[in-house]
């Protein structure tokens, strides 16, 4: 064999000579079907054909398996793309794949092409050794001692045994060429799975180039940009049958319809999942990604319970609320006079009118929020540390311990090899090797970073939009509501307050805004991470995870942060208001006597499951639609006639950036559960429960709605596991400041423990202390109302607000009196006390908790020494045997160890 092309560097491709190919009689190759008009054997071998791969994932010789297709429609007008598609195809059959071609006038629309490609055993096996695949040789002998205490517990939750563990436990090594004798090879055709099969093919594919030797164009080779440029409409490995019933052919494993049967129902929702399957047949990087969410929807049980024991207690401690019973008192209540909340518009009001509010606000502002806020710190660390864990565990029965090193050198993305026209010498590998010039890098990257920033400011711009909104808005919903004797209004008059209807409305209007800016973004995203031309998949995909998170962070959770610290902060006085934009007339807004708290959590709860319930209609119902719409044609046709490329031909493409997505979406539900909890203990709860679904709907989707994914090694979670401990540490500082500066516990227990005017513990005669006084003839003109309700007379001369200010006759008036400075210092020392007792127990727990388990540490160690061990033995007696065979002694091949060196020195010098 020999390079093709004169390529080099490591994604060179490798050309097969004759004498390679595995067999001569399966290696023959047609590369169109014959003609569906000729004789009657003619006809009947076609009509043969037709009935065999009705489900077929094999050649036309029932031999051959399909390890990819190509489909393509042939326009006769575009020579080029003709051109492309025969160089490209003669090229990867110089390599050693075969070809088989399905004509259009076999296909259900009648005018496309399908490239059937089989990698036979020797392209399989180069490749497997250039790609350092580890392969089985040894079944795992080592006993597994771990049993569950009553594990009869858990049996309503268990699969059946062959289809949690498909295959049995081996002992693996990299796969080496010239020791196949070495592995545990049965059956060559069977000895790689599918997913291995379509991984080596892809791997050829996306660097076989389609320019010929006397032209020279690096930048013409590769899949994706035959399909960016039209030659090729799509490229897809095959599923191994219908979703719904087995595949009739023996030589089919059907693994589609078990994952369908066992996993993708949706009531199946209270089974464990078969990650082994998966991973058997979708590759490790999608098994990773449901063991991750199953996981994380496992724990979320744990804070569910909890959050949901809190909101009870909220509700259980319902009629011991003091301040809520004096808000809706007629005595006490009744007889306040609150200042208006806008100028002029607003009028004076009463504050009674907020009673339904301050109940509702005491079923999440109570004692039990200070426990669930301080509960949440230290549930994500147990999350983070156990799925460390977790993740340690696959890698070593996934065979991916050793993964980082190859992920790194192999996986050299082929648009970094033919954008980079520069070359330098590998000091490691003494290779030349492409790279990008540290000017163009800096260049890209500031590119880059100036584009992120850009988008970031107009989210900004919009919150700002949106909170202009909210201020002039509310001047008209109070206008609408005083007075109104409309009976319509008079029914929800009671439970819908301008600051309620001014707040849903500009959550609704928020959430618009988000999902408007998601789907333009997204591709400005990856395009500006495709300008970078970042070196291997892991880094496209962390730059990419980056600059997605940072724009996702501030578009979701801005809305929340500006609720949560800004709002009725920054409200001046009567008399002395703020405004926004200097001179606007804008008056900032004002929380209600119960606290931004309330307002909080409506904004949380709109935003959350908004995005929530749209995710999942998009996710489930669109790719069923346009599949429904895309094979409408087909369904009319008798099955005979619609083949298993024509049926996944008709599915979605996952596309690169699927699992991604699905990454994301979940990460930003971790921040809504973790950031603003303190604000809504049963987030937890909601987060549950669609992630119930979302494991099902993801499985349903990928196994029904989407055609298969090529197979891709992963070994975590990537940089999604550096974002998660990000806001885990950000999580304990925005709920300790929640707790203090937006809900009201510390002014009430400041109060209670230190203002209080009577003896008893209680909170009598909160309300009044809590607001201050303004005399209203010192208003403004611009600022007075220009109504005044039925109640209102001349009696009235003073109005109250929410702050802790000297009254109007104190020679400080409307200056701080020392009970706000009291509240602040508390405030203060309670978030310092509550983010060093957290982040203490964090620390502490995570270390007390180590990241690889000690019997995984020892069954890695273990089986590296037996993998030495085999080796040794095996190299040894080759030697034996080669001596034996060599009359004068004679060695003519160099042994791969010394003979000389004793078993321990050898093993000892490779652990």
């Amino acid at each position: 064999m020999h390079r093709l092309t004169g390529k080099t560097g490591e994604d060179s491709l490798i050309e097969m000579s004759p004498t390679d190919s595995f067999s001569d009689d399966v290696n023959g190759y047609h590369h169109h079907a014959s003609s569906s008009t000729g004789s009657p054997e003619q006809e009947q071998s076609e009509i043969d054909k037709q009935k065999y791969s009705k489900d077929s994932v094999f050649f036309r010789d029932g031999v051959r398996r399909i390890d990819f297709v190509l489909s393509y429609i042939d326009d006769k007008d575009d020579q080029r793309k003709q051109e492309r598609r025969r160089v490209y195809e003669s090229n990867l059959q110089k390599v050693g794949l075969e070809l088989e071609t399905e004509d259009k006038t076999e296909s259900e629309d009648g005018k496309t092409y399908f490239v059937k490609i089989h990698a036979p055993w020797e392209v399989l096996a180069t490749y497997a050794d250039v790609l350092k695949i580890k392969v089985p040789f040894k079944v795992n002998d080592i006993p597994d001692n771990s049993e569950i205490p009553m594990n009869w517990l858990s049996t309503p939750f268990r699969l059946p045994g062959h289809i949690m563990n498909p295959e049995p436990d081996y002992f693996t090594a990299p796969f080496n060429k010239s020791k196949s004798d070495f592995f545990l090879i049965e059956d060559k055709e069977t000895f790689f799975p599918p997913s291995t099969r379509n991984r080596i093919v892809y791997y050829i594919l996306a660097r076989c180039p389609y320019f010929k030797d006397e032209c020279g164009d690096r930048d013409k080779k590769g899949i994706k940009r035959l399909l960016n440029n039209g030659t090729y409409t799509a490229a897809f490995p095959l599923h191994d049958s219908r979703y719904w019933t087995k595949s009739k052919d023996p030589n089919c494993e059907s693994e589609r319809f078990s994952l369908y049967k066992y996993w993708a129902k949706f009531f199946c929702f209270f089974k464990e999942q078969p990650l082994n399957l998966v991973r058997k047949y979708y590759g490790e990087k999608i098994g990773i990604y449901f063991a991750w969410l199953g996981f994380y929807t496992e724990m979320l049980f744990f804070a569910a319970v909890v959050g949901t024991i809190c909101f009870v207690y909220g509700f259980l401690t319902y009629d011991d609320n003091e301040w809520s019973k004096e808000i809706c008192s007629e005595e006490i209540g009744g007889n306040i006079v609150m200042c208006p909340l806008c100028d002029q518009k607003c009028t004076y009001w009463r504050l009674n009118i907020t009673c339904n509010s301050s109940w509702q606000s005491h079923l999440f502002d109570n004692v039990a929020t200070v426990f669930f806020a301080i509960f949440m710190g230290i549930w994500v660390t147990l999350f983070l540390e156990f799925w460390k864990r977790r993740q340690a565990r696959l890698e070593y029965e996934w065979d991916l311990v050793d993964f980082e090193e190859e992920q790194q050198q192999l996986q050299l993305r082929p648009e970094y090899e033919t954008k980079c026209t520069n070359r330098k010498l590998n000091r490691i590998t003494q290779e030349m090797e492409p790279y990008l010039p540290i000017t163009s890098k800096c260049a890209r990257i500031c590119l880059s970073g100036a584009t992120v920033l850009l988008w970031i400011s107009l989210i900004i711009a919009c919150i700002i939009g949106v909170i202009a909104y909210r201020l002039a808005v509310y001047a008209s919903f109070a206008s609408i509501m005083k007075n109104n004797t409309a009976t319509n209004l008079d029914v929800v008059a009671p439970y819908v307050t301008p600051q309620l209807a001014t707040s849903v409305t500009a959550s609704c209007i928020n959430f618009v805004i988000i999902m408007i800016l998601n789907l333009l973004y997204e591709r400005v995203a990856i395009k500006i991470t495709d300008m970078e031309i970042p070196k291997t998949h892991v880094e496209y995909e962390n730059k990419l995870t980056v600059k997605m998170f940072l724009f996702q962070f501030v578009n979701y959770y801005s809305s929340c942060f500006y609720v949560a610290f800004f709002k009725g902060k920054f409200v001046g006085y009567p008399g002395n208001y703020t405004y926004m934009f200097g001179s606007s007339k804008l008056r900032n807004e004002e929380c209600e006597p119960g606290g931004c708290l309330i307002e909080l959590t409506t904004q949380l709860v709109i935003v959350m499951t908004g995005k929530q319930v749209w995710g999942n209609i998009q996710e489930a119902l669109v790719p069923w639609l346009m599949n429904w719409w895309g094979s409408r044609k087909a369904r009319s046709h008798p099955e005979s006639l619609y083949s298993r490329w024509e049926q996944d031909y008709d599915l979605q493409g996952f596309g690169q950036l699927g699992l991604f997505y699905e990454y994301l979406e979940m990460v930003i539900q971790f921040g809504f559960i973790t950031l603003f909890v303190a604000s809504f203990p049963l987030a937890p709860l909601l987060a549950l429960i669609n992630n119930i679904i979302e494991v099902r709907v993801d499985a349903w989707k990928l196994t029904t709605q989407f055609r298969r994914p090529v197979a891709a090694k992963a070994h975590s979670i990537g940089a999604w596991e550096e974002i998660l401990g990000g806001m885990a540490v950000l999580s304990v500082v925005t709920n300790a400041f929640i707790v203090a500066f937006t809900s009201d516990m510390i002014p009430r227990l400041v109060y209670m423990y230190a203002y209080r005017t009577h003896d008893e513990l209680n909170m009598k005669g909160y309300i009044n202390n809590s607001l201050s006084v303004f005399n209203i003839s010192q208003f403004s003109l611009e600022e007075r109302p220009e109504e005044y309700p039925s109640w209102f007379n001349s009696s009235v001369t003073t109005c109250r607000y929410r702050d802790y200010r000297y009254p109007p006759d104190d020679k400080k008036r409307y200056e701080h009196n020392m009970q706000f400075w009291h509240i602040l210092a508390a405030k203060l020392a309670f978030i310092i006390i509550m983010e060093h007792v957290v982040f203490m127990v964090k620390f502490f727990v995570a270390w007390m908790i180590p990241d690889v388990p000690s019997d995984v540490r020892a069954r890695v160690k273990r089986e590296r020494y037996l993998v030495q061990e085999y080796l040794h033995n095996y190299e040894v007696e080759k030697l034996r045997i080669q001596l034996s065979q060599n009359s004068n002694n004679e060695c003519t091949c160099t042994p791969m160890i010394y003979p000389s060196l004793s078993k321990h020195e050898v093993l000892s010098e490779c652990l």
